[in-house]
């Protein structure tokens, strides 16, 4: 569930973005706001889960050692870049909502790339942590 948000976040993200450049302001504020919502259902699926599942899933050795490598590079990037997104959105949200559309589209330059990677790479890290490299019974 949590990879399948993560996705429908993107989705709606990509759209937002196409339909700005389309000058469809409202369309855009709709699509955009549907991403943060699908983004808090994410966060708050996340964290229950997280906080009833005692176990600890690590990544498997067999892997060859690039493939780990790119793993570990890729969860690295996205927790430390999960830890702005909230902040980045909440602020580029709120001076749209204030109609300060030059403070918006400046933090919106930033903002965006940020979210979609944190994004796609949260679909990424579930794919190869749960699909690609399933943990192999001895």
């Amino acid at each position: 569930m949590n990879a399948t948000l993560n996705a429908l976040a993107t989705v709606c993200l990509a759209t937002g973005f196409v339909l700005i450049k389309q000058r469809r302001e409202l369309a855009h504020k709709r699509a955009m706001l549907a991403g943060f919502c699908v983004s808090i259902l994410f966060l708050a699926s996340y964290l229950v889960y997280h906080a009833n599942t005692e176990a600890v899933r690590r990544f498997p050795a067999y892997p060859p050692d690039v493939i780990r490598y790119t793993y570990y590079f890729v969860l690295a990037s996205h927790m430390l870049l999960a830890v702005l997104v909230p902040l980045l959105v909440v602020a580029t949200i709120y001076l749209a909502l204030r109609d300060r559309r030059t403070g918006h589209a400046r933090l919106a330059r930033w903002t965006l790339p940020v979210w979609l990677y944190v994004s796609l790479t949260g679909v990424v890290v579930y794919l190869m942590l749960y699909q690609f490299f399933p943990v192999v019974e001895s």
